[in-house]
C-alpha cells in the first residue's frame, strides 16, 4: 500500500500545482523554461553519463538498432531539447486567449477563452527527450504534469527531470508541476490510469503499440495516442523522378524508427519503368531492405515478396513494402484500408490530383510533394509535440501547446435576468 500512497500524494501535489500554474504569468512560465535549458547544458555530462547506463542495459537485452537510436543521447540532441526549450518559451502564451466573443441582442456579451486541462499523465518507454517536451509543452499550456518513462531509459529521464525541477525552483514556481516518476513498476501505469481518476485530466502514451493500446483499452480518462505510425506515400502518375526519389529516401532513411518513416510506398503503375528501378536501387545501396508486390519483385532480383502482413507492419527500420497500383483511387482504397490514421504524401506535380488526394485522405497529417518524417510539432512550428494524435476528438496530428487547452465560456451581463 505504501507504494500507492506515494503515488496518490504525487497526484494530489500534482493537481494542487495546476492551480497554481493556471494563474501563472507567461514572464515566470517563460523563465522556468529558460532555466531548464540552462541547467540541462550545465548538465549534459551528467546526464550523457545516465544516459549510458540506458544503453548498456538495452545493448545487453539485444535491442534493435531502432530502439536503440531512440534512446541514445549525444550534445547534437541534448542541443536539439535546449532549444526546443527555448523555442516553446518564445511561444504566444495559449492561456487565457479570447477564441471568440459576441454580443447578443439582449446586450449579454460572451467570450470563449482558452484555460488549461490541469493535470496530463504521460506514458513513455524509450524516448528519454519525451521528459523534457513534455514537462515543457504541458507547463506553458498551465499543465502539471506527471511523467512515467520506461526502464530503458529511466536513468535519462530522471537525469533531465532533475534539471526540470531546478528551472521551476529557479522560476518560484512549485517543482511538483512537473513530476518524474522514479519507479519502473509497471502496475504504477495501471495506477496512474485507473487509481487517479480524480487527479489526471488525460493521459498521453509515447510508446509501442502493445502500451497505446493498453492505455486506451485500460484508461478511465481521455486518451491522447495513436497505435503506431504506418505512414505512406504514393507515387502519382504525375510525379516527378527526383523529387519521388529524393522523398522516399529520406522519408525512409533519414531516421528509420521515428513515427513519421514512411512504410509503404504505392506506384502508379505508369511510372514503373520510369522510377522504380532507380528507386529500389537506391534504396538498396543505402542498406534499405525492398519488399514488393509481384511487380515490383521483377524490377530487381534483391525484392523480397511481400506479405499481406507487411502492409500492416510498422517496421521501424530501414525496411519498405512497395506496391503498384492502377490509379489515384485504388491507392487511396489501399491507404483507406491499411493505414493507421498517421501521415500519408502524395508525389505529383497535378494539384488537382493532390487536392483529390489530401480530400479524401483521413489521417491526422496529410502532405503533398513532402517527406512524412517532417510530421512533427517541431517542424510544424509547435516548438515540440507531445505525442501525434490519430484520433477525431480534441487534439489531433502533433500535440502542441494549443492542443493541451480546453476553454471556457465568460459571460458578461447588466443584471440580466431570463425570462
Amino acid at each position: 500500500m505504501k507504494k500507492y500512497k506515494s503515488i496518490i500524494e504525487i497526484g494530489e501535489s500534482a493537481r494542487k500545482a495546476s492551480k497554481l500554474l493556471a494563474i501563472a504569468s507567461s514572464e515566470q512560465k517563460n523563465l522556468a523554461l529558460l532555466k531548464m535549458s540552462e541547467h540541462i547544458g550545465l548538465s549534459a555530462n551528467k546526464i550523457l553519463e545516465e544516459n549510458k547506463k540506458d544503453l548498456k542495459q538495452a545493448e545487453e537485452k539485444n535491442i534493435s538498432p531502432a530502439f536503440l537510436d531512440r534512446l541514445m543521447l549525444n550534445k547534437d540532441r541534448l542541443d536539439d531539447i535546449r532549444k526546443s526549450l527555448e523555442e516553446i518559451a518564445s511561444f504566444e502564451d495559449p492561456v487565457g486567449k479570447i477564441q471568440s466573443s459576441w454580443e447578443r441582442p439582449n446586450g449579454l456579451k460572451i467570450s470563449r477563452v482558452s484555460t488549461p486541462l490541469g493535470v496530463i499523465g504521460v506514458i513513455f518507454e524509450s524516448r528519454p527527450n519525451v521528459t523534457a517536451d513534455a514537462g515543457a509543452l504541458c507547463l506553458k499550456s498551465g499543465n502539471a504534469s506527471i511523467l512515467r518513462g520506461g526502464s530503458d531509459s529511466i536513468h535519462s529521464s530522471l537525469a533531465i527531470g532533475e534539471c526540470l525541477e531546478k528551472g521551476l525552483y529557479d522560476a518560484k514556481l512549485p517543482t511538483s508541476a512537473i513530476q518524474v516518476i522514479n519507479s519502473t513498476d509497471r502496475e504504477i501505469v495501471k495506477h496512474m490510469l485507473n487509481g487517479m481518476n480524480k487527479n489526471i485530466d488525460v493521459i498521453v502514451p509515447r510508446g509501442g503499440k502493445s502500451l497505446v493500446a493498453e492505455v486506451e483499452k485500460e484508461a478511465k480518462v481521455p486518451v491522447f495516442g495513436h497505435l503506431e505510425g504506418i505512414c505512406h506515400i504514393y507515387i502519382d502518375k504525375f510525379a516527378k523522378k527526383y523529387k519521388a526519389i529524393e522523398i522516399i529516401h529520406n522519408a525512409k532513411l533519414r531516421r528509420p524508427g521515428i513515427c513519421g518513416a514512411v512504410e509503404t510506398v504505392l506506384i502508379h503503375h505508369e511510372m514503373v519503368d520510369k522510377i522504380l528501378p532507380e528507386l529500389i536501387d537506391n534504396l538498396i545501396q543505402n542498406n534499405c531492405e525492398v519488399r514488393g508486390c509481384e511487380i515490383v519483385q521483377n524490377i530487381n532480383p534483391d525484392v523480397i515478396p511481400a506479405v499481406q502482413k507487411d502492409w500492416t507492419t510498422e517496421y521501424l527500420l530501414p525496411i519498405i513494402s512497395i506496391k503498384v497500383v492502377k490509379s489515384l483511387n485504388e491507392a487511396i482504397l489501399h491507404i483507406e484500408e491499411f493505414s493507421s490514421g498517421h501521415t500519408e504524401s502524395i508525389i505529383t506535380e497535378n494539384d488537382e490530383r493532390a487536392e483529390i488526394f489530401q480530400k479524401h485522405i483521413d489521417s491526422a497529417i496529410v502532405m503533398h510533394n513532402a517527406s512524412t518524417q517532417f510530421a512533427d510539432g517541431g517542424e510544424f512550428g509547435l516548438g515540440g509535440e507531445i505525442g501525434i494524435a490519430t484520433g477525431k476528438f480534441h487534439a489531433r496530428g502533433p500535440v502542441g501547446v494549443e492542443q493541451l487547452t480546453s476553454f471556457k465560456y465568460l459571460v458578461k451581463g447588466t443584471n440580466h435576468l431570463r425570462d
